[in-house]
């Protein structure tokens, strides 16, 4: 019932996107000086505002898709372009990192949209329900999805305990790591795209 190569795919494309890893020290930032309670309840609403946007663009990614008249090899390409700038945000370390304001849930905005749902893992989710065959390939799509975001839940569940095991040393590598796997997925994204713009041709 699960194709593990569409599931394996989008995960790990999901995975280097949203960036567990990386988030972990963003989301402190963000709920720091917050009793725990609130902080755990935090990871919670992030996690199911980004799952929430995720999912309407998973549904109704197609609808969208023809009202605008965009194609999904341009989308493809667009995505492509798009990945390869966040894989050179995590590459370069970059970093706009936005400060803790207690007048604001920060898990709503911005750490469950854009930060966590953002353009990257939109265009992902939009070109996987597009490409997936059949009951098996949707239902891998969407438990690749669900799978993510149980992973994001975790890391910031128990943000505390991970960051005192791996470091800032260990949250700077795995990010560079999932940078360079990222401009990969990017560049074979775009080929793809220019492919079918000349295989349709």
């Amino acid at each position: 019932m699960l194709d593990f190569a569409v599931f394996g795919s989008l995960f790990l494309t999901l995975f280097v996107i949203m960036d567990p890893p990386g988030i972990t020290p963003i989301f402190l930032a963000l709920t720091s000086g917050r009793p725990a309670k609130v902080q755990r309840r935090m990871a919670w609403q992030a996690v199911c505002v980004a799952f929430g946007v995720i999912a309407i663009f998973g549904i109704c990614g197609q609808q969208i898709l023809d009202y605008l008249h965009v194609s999904v090899p341009a989308l493809m390409i667009a995505g492509g372009l798009l990945l390869l700038l966040i894989a050179l945000d995590l590459l370069t370390g970059k970093n706009d990192e936005p400060k803790q304001t207690k007048d604001v849930n920060v898990a709503l905005v911005p750490l469950g949209m854009p930060l966590l749902a953002g353009p990257g893992a939109i265009v992902s989710v939009i070109l996987a329900v597009q490409k997936a065959d059949g009951v098996t390939g949707q239902f891998s799509v969407w438990a690749a999805i669900v799978a993510m975001h149980i992973v994001l839940w975790i890391v910031m569940r128990y943000s505390l305990v991970i960051i005192r095991v791996i470091k800032d040393g260990g949250v700077v590598l795995v990010t560079r790591l999932a940078g360079m796997m990222l401009s990969a997925i990017a560049v074979q994204q775009i080929i793809n795209g220019v492919v079918q713009v000349v295989h349709t041709s």
